[in-house]
């Protein structure tokens, strides 16, 4: 979807559901601005202690956004863990995951920069209709107090991740080039 496209779906939603898809789309669009320009190279590099690179980011947060779409529409039941301790967690989800992390030599920058488009269409256009205030039970994760969350909570969650990474994009490119996001 395009930007123009995704900007037609916020455009013809109003209130809550437009503000919240309208904070996305501007969280999105600073995580791919964060990529302008960069070569396949340098979308592998790491440029802080961190393993973390753009390309990583950018792969990491269309994971995550596929998965919370998932659990939108289908709750905890189509996700691939459902453990108390990361000792439950099967060792190839743990692997799946740090994998989604690293930019393999055979993606390239715009392949990943497409996937990301498209699952961004995708997730607009679910919840261009889904009921907000449905209530999914989570998996259990150590890293969750809570045993619901609503879909609005979850599309809270997909702005906060994909906010947090632009910023950490925003660094790793700063330090690879100099190029900012902002300022």
């Amino acid at each position: 979807m395009s930007e123009s496209t995704m900007a037609t779906v916020t455009t013809e939603l109003t209130g809550e559901r437009a503000d919240l898809l309208q904070v996305l789309s501007n969280a999105r669009h600073f995580l791919r601005f964060t990529a302008r320009d960069l070569t396949d190279d340098q979308a592998r590099t790491r440029t802080t202690v961190s393993e973390l690179t753009v390309g990583g980011l950018i792969k990491h947060v269309t994971s995550v956004e596929e998965q919370w779409r998932t659990f939108i529409l289908h709750g905890k039941a189509e996700m691939d863990w459902d453990g108390a301790d990361f000792a439950s967690i099967p060792p190839d989800v743990l692997e799946a995951f740090a994998r989604e992390f690293r930019t393999l030599p055979e993606e390239t920058l715009d392949e990943l920069l497409a996937h990301y488009a498209e699952t961004a269409a995708r997730t607009d256009e679910v919840l261009a209709d889904v009921d907000l205030d449905t209530i999914h039970e989570l998996p259990k994760a150590p890293w969750f107090t809570d045993a619901t969350w609503s879909v609005r909570r979850a599309l809270l969650h997909i702005v906060a991740e994909t906010a947090q990474h632009s910023g950490h994009a925003d660094i790793i490119r700063e330090s690879l080039d100099g190029a900012k996001s902002m300022g």
